[in-house]
């Protein structure tokens, strides 16, 4: 049995699956994390792996998995909405696969200093990477429709207003203690749910720009991957989900048809195929392995030989 807070990929078989690894092929995990998986990657084909990782502890812990693939596992820190500009100078496009694997990883959670987790004291911190402003840095300087609007937004929080009103009561907040007792005092427990699950999440999107950066990587990842090459990305909330669905489905074979009542309109050629119409969920047995994985949803798509999409469409 895994130790608690062992890091276990989530939908590990469903991924490679999906991107289905060949020989000679090179592949971008743009979510190193552990390393899980670009491991499995290297294992299933003769394969290159490019890795991306912000958070630079996740890419010096992945220094023993390099060594072990000389020459077939090169590690960058760097955030995967930039893979173009990272990958360019090891020759890596066009690729055979892009990997996603999105949200905090599990080594994040589970150290207190990295400020990520309510359930245990640290500073209030949540950066993935090493630069930007921190969670300590917006709580104490951003007005109370700031945060409401983020809680709101970022959370799916209906007390977002209140929070917010209470964060600014408490400020000065330097501690994920500080910041959970603030937001309990104001919002009841319900459904087992910790009450400041939501915001902690909130605050960590926000933190790390996670959703304008899920966008850039996708539409990076359409531009660098090569005819019939796959994209498979693992979600963790609905947000992250659904910006997925939308991008995939716009631009796929299976996008809605236009009104056979409204004007016909010539857009850009579907520049993906589908290859899981709904979501992925993990199996009963792994999330008895890794209740950390009940929430996961993989989506996963090839590429077609159209040109990729403007940015703007």
């Amino acid at each position: 049995m895994k130790q608690p807070g062992a890091h276990i990929p989530v939908l590990l078989a469903e991924v490679i699956a999906a991107l289905k690894p060949h020989d000679n092929g090179l592949y971008l995990d743009g979510t190193f994390g552990a390393g899980g998986y670009s491991e499995a990657m290297l294992r299933s084909a003769a394969c290159r792996v490019v890795a991306l990782d912000r958070d630079p502890a996740a890419v010096a812990r992945g220094d023993d998995l390099a060594k072990l693939y000389a020459g077939r596992l090169t590690l960058i820190e760097g955030r995967f909405s930039e893979m173009e500009r990272l990958i360019t100078p090891h020759g890596a496009a066009p690729l055979a696969g892009v990997a996603l694997d999105l949200g905090v990883s599990s080594t994040q959670l589970d150290n207190p200093a990295r400020g990520f987790s309510f359930r245990t004291d640290g500073p209030l911190d949540m950066r993935m990477g090493r630069d930007g402003r921190s969670a300590a840095d917006l709580v104490n300087t951003a007005d109370e429709a700031e945060l409401a609007s983020l809680i709101r937004d970022y959370g799916e929080e209906r007390f977002a207003r209140r929070i917010a009103r209470a964060i600014i009561a408490a400020r000065p907040l330097s501690r994920t203690s500080e910041l959970a007792v603030a937001i309990r005092s104001v919002v009841p427990e319900t459904g087992g749910i910790d009450p400041a699950t939501r915001t902690f999440q909130a605050l960590r999107i926000a933190v790390n720009d996670e959703l304008d950066e899920l966008d850039r990587g996708l539409a990076a990842a359409e531009r660098l991957l090569e005819p019939g090459g796959r994209l498979a990305v693992v979600a963790f909330h609905s947000l992250e989900d659904r910006r997925v669905k939308d991008f995939l489905r716009r631009r796929s074979t299976d996008a809605p048809k236009a009104s056979r009542h409204a004007p016909a309109t010539r857009g850009p050629a579907p520049s993906f195929r589908l290859l899981t119409r709904k979501p992925v969920a993990p199996s009963a047995n792994e999330i008895a392995r890794n209740p950390r994985a009940r929430s996961a949803r993989l989506r996963a798509a090839e590429r077609t030989d159209a040109p990729a999409w403007e940015i703007a469409a």
